[in-house]
């Protein structure tokens, strides 16, 4: 399971996302209710996912053959989704500069992109300090859509 990005990403409008590198499609920008309960905003060539924090957050994205087991009892929120690529994505906070941003090799075709966030419980009450983390796995699928597999009550 190669590790494609392990680090902080700017939460900017607490939207962190990944992208086909080569298409460069406008993100969608449209929120509906649905979404921002699910947590994800799924375009043809993107995959956006809503962060607690408008802060620097703690990412994990992995590459997998097949979709990976998660234990649901140790998340907050669990999404799936999916988007197309050629074969390069850009994994990136709202506002980063595209080309600094990471760029990562996936197969090309349809990924499935599953949001793991933990911590969403432990937000201050400012929203500044927290031990909020999130996992993105991708893998080769043919689902189209979202699921969301755990849904968080904001508690």
């Amino acid at each position: 399971m190669p590790i494609l990005f392990d680090g902080m990403l700017l939460a900017d409008y607490h939207q962190i996302y990944l992208e086909d590198a080569a298409i460069s499609a406008s993100l969608p920008a449209i929120w509906r209710d649905g979404d921002v309960e699910a947590r994800i905003l799924v375009g043809k060539h993107s995959v956006t996912f809503a962060t607690a924090r408008n802060l620097s957050v703690p990412v994990r994205v992995e590459l997998h053959d097949v979709k990976p087991e998660i234990d649901a009892r140790t998340a907050d929120h669990i999404v799936v989704g999916n988007f197309l690529t050629l074969g390069k994505i850009v994994i990136a906070g709202l506002l980063d500069y595209i080309p600094e941003a990471k760029h990562a090799d996936v197969p090309a075709g349809n990924l499935c992109a599953m949001a793991v966030s933990t911590g969403l419980g432990t937000l201050s009450e400012d929203g500044i300090q927290g031990d909020d983390r999130y996992s993105i796995h991708l893998w080769p699928c043919e689902q189209k859509g979202v699921t969301v597999l755990r849904q968080w009550q904001n508690k």
